[in-house]
């Protein structure tokens, strides 16, 4: 990543939106103390036609609001936010949820980890409201990932090395290093590996985008680096609760495995899931009922997103 003339890297943000008028103004607000370091050029609210008042404190903290005119997923509102912006001005883009606050500094913290050649993607260490970890790295799904997962767990699964493909073990997010992909809630993204990688899957309304990107900058040579220096706060957690959510991130996962794999391999992950969602359905999982629904009668169209 090439730096200005002046020696602070510029940096756009994009703010994906969808009702988030209860959460976007402690984002906006985190924003000056969050890009001390960096030039930050401007910051881009790209809203998924949202009915409360996303759009007006956007615009009020100062912000220019990129309509898609439908909600139109997470992918598809990236990829409107970063069309609008000229690429050739900028050395790097950060990409955040609307219920992310950015501690200070951390943009500064990125964007020296993407001066390093290879390096396209850079993450922050996320931590819940409470100033915990939010373990966010993932490895790339496996069959024997899977079904560990369904065996013993995935918390469990994901503090044995190379196994799970949620990292759960906090040792391994105190130093900074490389990672398959990692929760799409905050990246930064060098403008070089943008040009290259194109825009992101749009069939992915919600969930696995991330993950598709994050292979797919893999697959043509850039790296996606971990940073702990760099601290954002993320709330989360609705696919843990909301039954539709979640079963839209369980066939999503199948999905994109599907797409990376071959027939054999494809039909063992599935069954692993399949293992897995049964379990947690027959311990009581609303969540995990609603998944196993929607895996083993694909033709019940998920109603991905609300309109």
């Amino acid at each position: 990543m090439k730096i200005s003339i002046l020696g602070l890297a510029r940096i756009a943000i994009v703010i994906v939106t969808y009702n988030s008028a209860a959460v976007l103004a402690e984002c906006l607000g985190s924003l000056p103390e969050g890009s001390k370091g960096v030039n930050l050029t401007q910051v881009v609210v790209a809203d998924n036609a949202s009915r409360d008042a996303s759009q007006q404190i956007a615009e009020e903290a100062g912000a220019r609001v990129v309509q898609t005119g439908r909600n139109a997923g997470y992918a598809a509102a990236i990829n409107a936010g970063v069309a609008s912006l000229d690429l050739s001005e900028l050395d790097a883009v950060m990409v955040l949820n609307p219920d992310c606050k950015v501690h200070p500094g951390a943009l500064a913290v990125l964007a020296g980890a993407l001066m390093v050649p290879g390096r396209g993607i850079a993450v922050p260490r996320l931590t819940k409201p409470d100033g915990t970890l939010q373990p966010s790295l993932r490895r790339e799904a496996t069959v024997h990932g899977a079904l560990a997962e369904a065996v013993i767990g995935g918390t469990l699964s994901g503090r044995i090395s190379g196994v799970g493909e949620v990292i759960t073990d906090p040792r391994h997010y105190e130093q900074p290093g490389p990672a398959d992909w990692a929760t799409g809630a905050a990246w930064m993204l060098g403008t070089d590996a943008i040009r290259q990688l194109g825009p992101w899957d749009e069939s992915f309304l919600l969930y696995s985008e991330e993950t598709e990107y994050a292979l797919r900058a893999a697959d043509q040579g850039w790296m996606l680096w971990y940073e702990p220096g760099a601290i954002v706060e993320h709330i989360g957690g609705e696919s843990g609760t909301n039954p539709m959510l979640a079963a839209l991130l369980i066939v999503n996962k199948v999905r994109l495995f599907r797409r990376r794999r071959g027939r054999i391999a494809s039909a063992a992950y599935y069954l692993s899931i399949v293992l897995g969602q049964s379990v947690r359905a027959a311990l009581g999982s609303r969540t995990a009922r609603a998944a196993l629904a929607a895996l083993l009668f694909p033709s019940r169209r998920i109603q991905e997103l609300p309109q």
